[in-house]
C-alpha cells in the first residue's frame, strides 16, 4: 500500500518521540497509534529508563491506546512506528488486532521479518513499509555510531 499524507503526518509524531527516546539515551524508536483519525497512544523506547526490555516503543503505544479505547483489541487502528516491529512486539500488534501497521526503517537483524516466513499480524492487517525510512534510519545509526 502506498503512503498518503496521513502516513506522513503520524510518522512524523512517530519520529518525534524517537527523538525523545534519543534524548533520554535510548535506542530511537518511536511509536504512534491512531485511530479514527486521532493519536490514541503514542510510545518510545523506554528500556533502559524502566529496566524492562519488553519497553519498546510499540509496547507502550498499544498499552496507552487499549488504555484509551477501552479494550484489548484495536481493530480500527493504525500503528506509526520508526523501525520495523520485532519479533515480541510483531506478536503483541497480532493479538491487539490492528487494522494496519505502517514503519519507516527496515530492522535486518531483529525485525520480524527476519524471523518468520509470513506475515505475524492479524489476517486481515494491511502492511506499509519504508514511510520515512531514511529519517529514521539515520536516527539509528547515528544512535549506534556515538556508541560504538
Amino acid at each position: 500500500m502506498t503512503p498518503n499524507e496521513d502516513d506522513i503526518r503520524f510518522m512524523r509524531v512517530a519520529l518525534a518521540e524517537a527523538r525523545k527516546a534519543l534524548d533520554d539515551g535510548e535506542v530511537p524508536i518511536g511509536a504512534v497509534v491512531v485511530a479514527n483519525g486521532r493519536i490514541v497512544g503514542c510510545g518510545h523506547n523506554s528500556t533502559e529508563r524502566l529496566n524492562d526490555a519488553t519497553a519498546h516503543a510499540e509496547m507502550i503505544a498499544l498499552t496507552a491506546a487499549m488504555n484509551n479505547y477501552g479494550g484489548k483489541y484495536l481493530p480500527d487502528a493504525t500503528l506509526y512506528v520508526t523501525v520495523e516491529p520485532c519479533l515480541m512486539c510483531a506478536g503483541a500488534i497480532g493479538w491487539s488486532q490492528v487494522k494496519r501497521i505502517v514503519y519507516g526503517a527496515d530492522d535486518e537483524k531483529r525485525g520480524y521479518s527476519t524471523f518468520v516466513a509470513r506475515q505475524p499480524f492479524h489476517p486481515k492487517a494491511i502492511v506499509t513499509k519504508g514511510v520515512l525510512a531514511d529519517e529514521a534510519a539515520e536516527l539509528m545509526r547515528n544512535f549506534f555510531a556515538e556508541r560504538r
